[in-house]
């Protein structure tokens, strides 16, 4: 095994090298919000759309358009609106009357990033029509389906709920998204620095492509190799089970959680502890790669019940107990 290891690490330290190019790119137009520009990372890694939540003015959509910007890639900005049809993100079948026969016009979703921004503020059908893009990567148009291009990342904003014209997403949709971050606002420090850096000189750095989508590709598969230990995949197992059934852990919230996360999130919280520790240069995965990724994958798979609403209780608290009261290995 300690030679299978070498091997990957190895690997790892070949791989990774496109991960500080990326952070340090960022750094130069995203100030602070190192939280968000790793998460963003490791979705890319992932394969896994994030969805980022948080009022405006918090560089969410700025952050995304700067990692695609780093891309040698396809990348298309979708402005989700209330007027959106499925057809603007899909495409449609265009007739011919000439040759009397229907052609097919692509959507922008036929990129490899895509910005949904404000996500939260388009109609069910909207909604809808990207499940089976963000799932299956692919599109049904008429009755023909078509391949998205590899790689394939949504990277969707949205405002909190509380916000004027917004809707809540679906659960079956929101389950699709590996993560969901909670985009915060600077500290002191780092607000210096962005007042400095835009309202001094209001202009802002040109960037060009540092990573290639093989680059991408081949990095997720030395991510798919970093070792999870059996008491590791136990200590998953044991998480997102407790999320369904707290009182078999020991734990007294069941009146607090209505559902708990899906076999998606098993699968998400393991290959997001793999990525983990890949970004930080391990071979192998640690119980502490697997808690500081678990509030980014359940946060949105975890429901509270009312009772949990009225004693100010929210999925993030209710899950950092579990991580607290659990055995670690």
């Amino acid at each position: 095994m300690s030679n299978s290891i070498d091997v990957i690490q190895e690997q790892i330290d070949r791989e990774r090298v496109f991960v500080d190019r990326l952070r340090s790119e960022m750094a130069r137009v995203v100030i602070g919000q190192s939280y968000l520009v790793d998460r963003l990372i490791l979705g890319l890694l992932c394969d896994g759309h994030v969805l980022l939540e948080g009022v405006p003015g918090l560089a969410k959509t700025l952050s995304v358009k700067t990692l695609a910007s780093l891309l040698d890639t396809h990348f298309q900005r979708l402005q989700f609106t209330p007027d959106l049809l499925p057809a603007d993100l899909l495409g449609t079948l265009i007739y011919n009357p000439k040759e009397g026969d229907f052609s097919i016009r692509k959507g922008p979703v036929f990129a490899n990033v895509i910005l949904a921004d404000e996500i939260n503020r388009a109609p069910a059908k909207v909604q809808s029509a990207l499940l089976e893009a963000m799932q299956e990567r692919q599109v049904t148009i008429g009755d023909t389906t078509y391949p998205l291009p590899s790689p394939f990342l949504v990277l969707a904003t949205e405002n909190p709920i509380e916000q004027e014209g917004t809707y809540p997403l679906p659960e079956a949709q929101v389950d699709r998204f590996l993560f969901k971050l909670k985009v915060g606002y600077p500290k002191l420090d780092e607000e210096r620095k962005i007042l400095e850096a835009h309202a001094m000189t209001g202009s802002r750095p040109t960037l060009e492509p540092v990573v290639k989508a093989e680059e991408i590709l081949s990095a997720r598969t030395v991510v798919n190799q970093v070792y999870l230990d059996e008491k590791i995949k136990e200590y998953i197992l044991s998480i997102v089970f407790a999320t369904r059934d707290p009182s078999a852990y020991g734990l007294q919230l069941e009146d607090y959680l209505r559902f708990g996360g899906s076999p998606r999130a098993t699968i998400s919280l393991a290959l997001s502890a793999k990525a983990h520790a890949f970004m930080e240069g391990r071979a192998y995965v640690t119980p502490q790669d697997v808690k500081t990724m678990a509030p980014d994958v359940l946060r949105h798979r975890v429901l509270v019940t009312y009772e949990a609403e009225a004693e100010e209780k929210d999925s993030d608290s209710l899950i950092d107990e579990i991580l607290r009261e659990l055995p670690v290995p």
